[in-house]
This record gives C-alpha cells, structure tokens and sequence, in this order.
C-alpha cells in the first residue's frame, strides 16, 4: 500500500526483479543518479571478481602460489600499518607480533620451529617455502587480523599480539572444522617462489 498526495492509500504491483533484469536495468539508466551509478560500479566490481576468480581456477600450482604470495606481500604491508596504529612500533616488536600470528595458526609453533620443520636456512622466507594451499591460510590470517585491528580499534603491544594469536588460532579451528590438513603438516614445495618469479615471464607492463 502507498499514500497518494490526498491522504488516501492505494495497493499497488510489486515486482520481484530476477538478477539479470536488475542488471539491464542499471546498465541502461542514467548513471547521472546516485542508486544508478552505485549499481553500476556494483556489477563492475562483482563482474572482476568473478573474471579473477575464474582466471587464478584456470592456474596451475606454482602459478597460484605466485598470485597468493604477491597478494599476501601487499596485505602484509597494510597489517603492518594496522599493527604500528595499534602501538607495534620497531622491527623487533612486528617479529613477535608476526610471531604470535604463526603460533595461532601453527598450533604454538613460532617462525623458527616453522624454518625447522620446513628445514630451511635462517635466510630463507618461511612464505616462499609454502604451498597454494598454505599460503591462502596466511593470506586469510593477515587480512582477518588487519581488520580487527582497525576495526576493533585495539591499541597496545599486547593486546595486538593476543588478537594475531586469536586470529591465527581461528582459521587454524576453520581449517580443522572442514577436514582440512593442518598448516605446519602440508607439503614444502621443492621450488621457492623466489625459484618460480626468475622462470615466470615479464609482462610488457613491468
């Protein structure tokens, strides 16, 4: 029912739009309105999303581990921004913060039982040793972790590596919920992303 300008009310249609007709409709409507054009950048958004996901499927192996890692270099960067705000300040205190994100995920295990399970050098990153699989649970971690921080606003050295922790330990029940094998008992590939970047091709953009 909707009021007319009398006072009186009056039953009208509502129509049930199918997505694709919500679609044709934005694509086709004056983007110069606000609802118009916010739908329009919706399924531009959600069109990428689905062409990126249907691209990393079509990858092979070391060729996710590549776009993982590189996406979890980037997410990195912003979790410690996130971790500085909340009072993660020098070098040594990130490496005990990024500490305690291992340890939750790891089932207590820091990054130097990690380089020794993986038995890797003490020069060698523990993130270029891990499988698609692997990686993708730390990319979850750091960016699961990233938005609390900021969103939770959490302020002190302690308190942000018990939300690393909690975090860590979080997807870690995740993985264990869905039957998954748990990180630290997943196969080290034989070939480090360093290894894989020099046999990847440049594109003509970089």
């Amino acid at each position: 029912m909707v009021e007319l300008g009398s006072g009186a009310v009056r039953g009208i249609n509502d129509m049930m739009l199918s997505r694709y007709a919500c679609y044709l409709i934005v694509q086709n409507a004056d983007p110069k309105k606000e609802v118009v054009a916010l739908g329009q950048t919706y399924f531009a958004v959600q069109t990428r999303k689905q062409e990126l996901q249907d691209e990393f499927q079509s990858l092979d192996e070391d060729q996710k581990r590549l776009a993982i890692r590189n996406e979890l270099k980037e997410h990195n960067k912003s979790l410690a921004e996130a971790a500085q705000n909340a009072g993660v300040e020098t070098p040594y205190d990130y490496a005990v913060f990024q500490n305690h994100g291992y340890q939750g995920l790891y089932g207590g295990m820091g990054a130097k039982q990690i380089h020794q399970r993986k038995k890797l050098r003490k020069s060698q990153q523990i993130l270029d040793h891990m499988g698609s699989t692997e990686l993708a649970a730390n990319l979850f971690r750091a960016t699961q972790t990233d938005e609390k921080l900021r969103r939770d606003r959490i302020k002190g050295k302690t308190k942000a590596n018990r939300t690393h922790y909690e975090v860590g330990a979080k997807v870690r029940q995740t993985i264990e919920d869905l039957g998954g094998t748990m990180p630290e008992n997943l196969p080290t590939p034989e070939k480090s992303i360093k290894q894989l970047e020099k046999k990847e091709p440049k594109r003509i953009d970089e």
